[in-house]
């Protein structure tokens, strides 16, 4: 007997099935909606509905004029009743815009509701874009030329410098990020520098804001609200966090609570026969890191060229938190750059090797470099080989 179909085994048991059309959405529906779910969010946070005063929050009178909107557009209350859990749609709003009950087109309205209709043909929506992004981007266009440059550009190419030796890097942001004097951010393409944070005071919905001052590296300068940056940085997908030189509990013995084990640094001292390490043994070390255990890093290093062919003293380690070990051995390496071993050695096959990380450097030196490190400061100084220590460098103030 052969294998029925769907549609006849349907048929045989007598059953019918209706086939219900769904509803397809304009676009302009869509964005009807999404500005409503923007609401619903707002009323989810502060348990009520946005008000339209002078002095709140400018998002929240931008949503309080958008509901006063969609309650006026019959033809969309039908859309957005079945999501009104809320029951946003009659709740009562008190607002002292004195527009809000004004006649207005169906332009304005639209315009109102967050959202720009551009036309094309017969009624072909081609391009939308919100409100809000137009007021963070027409609030950014209005830097003004920073009469005091001149004081804020050796900061930022001191940044470019530390960014390039990888002391400082780049860091995706967080969906709302803090902000405090001193930070830096790019934004736009460029580097933004928060020069004061004001006094903090709160808005009448109960959440903080302040008036920052801001310098970017063009030259230009902006004022603008603490929150209307952090909404500026979240709706730019290129915004980053410039880390800054406090590296945090790198080293600690104890780390505290929630801080995470990134690693180990570890300095070495080699028992090599070669001529020129038996001479100068106190002096030359290897500095490097590892995610593992320094005994399984050094386990075969009478056979690998890195560790000169010959077995090593572990002569000081330092556990890592909450940084990344490369960058900071990196960091490590530049320091002592002018102190770097030039020596060859032939590895198991006779073929020459050049081992890196290997320093003549005294460890006092080292151990001076990474106290540096942990109190931020390792920006001011550099190794002098002659007195083979750190020195304060002449151009620290920068």
């Amino acid at each position: 007997m052969p294998e029925l179909t769907d549609e006849e085994l349907l048929a045989a048991l007598d059953i019918k099935v209706e086939s219900k059309p769904q509803p397809s959405l304009t676009s302009l529906e869509d964005h009807v909606i999404a500005g409503f779910k923007e609401i619903q969010n707002f009323y989810n946070e502060y348990n009520r509905v946005p008000i339209n005063e002078e002095g709140r929050d400018i998002f929240e009178r931008l949503f309080s004029v958008r509901l006063q909107r969609i309650r006026q557009l019959n033809d969309y209350l039908s859309l957005l009743e079945p999501l009104d859990h809320q029951g946003l749609l009659t709740k009562s709003v008190i607002s002292q815009d004195s527009d809000l009950n004004e006649k207005v087109d169906d332009q304005t309205l639209i315009t109102k509701l967050g959202i720009d209709k551009v036309l094309d043909g017969i009624n072909q929506l081609r391009h939308v874009r919100s409100s809000e992004e137009r007021r963070i981007a027409e609030e950014i266009a209005k830097r003004e030329s920073c009469s005091n440059f001149a004081k804020f550009k050796p900061i930022f190419e001191k940044v470019k410098s530390e960014l390039d030796q990888g002391i400082r890097e780049t860091v995706r942001l967080s969906k709302r990020p803090e902000i405090n004097v001193g930070d830096f951010f790019i934004l736009g393409g460029q580097k933004t520098y928060i020069a004061n944070v004001g006094k903090t005071f709160m808005q009448e919905y109960g959440t903080s804001d302040a008036r920052l001052y801001i310098i970017f590296d063009n030259g230009t300068e902006s004022r603008m609200l603490m929150r209307s940056l952090q909404r500026a940085l979240s709706m730019d997908d290129g915004a980053r966090q410039i880390t800054n030189t406090t590296l945090g509990p790198l080293f600690a013995s104890q780390p505290e609570k929630g801080d995470k084990e990134s690693g180990t640094i570890y300095v070495l001292r080699s028992m090599s026969n070669h001529p020129a390490i038996v001479e100068n043994r106190e002096l030359y070390h290897k500095i490097g890191v590892t995610t593992s255990t320094i005994k399984k890093r050094i386990s075969n290093a009478k056979d690998d060229p890195t560790f000169l062919m010959a077995e090593v003293e572990v002569v000081a380690s330092y556990k890592l938190f909450n940084i990344k070990p490369k960058k900071l051995e990196h960091l490590i390496q530049k320091i002592f750059g002018l102190a770097k071993l030039d020596i060859q050695i032939p590895d198991r096959f006779g073929k020459p090797y050049s081992p890196q990380e290997w320093f003549m450097v005294p460890l006092q030196s080292i151990e001076t470099a990474v106290e540096r490190i942990k109190d931020g400061t390792i920006t001011r100084y550099r190794f002098d080989p002659l007195t083979a220590r750190l020195i304060e460098r002449s151009d620290s103030s920068k």
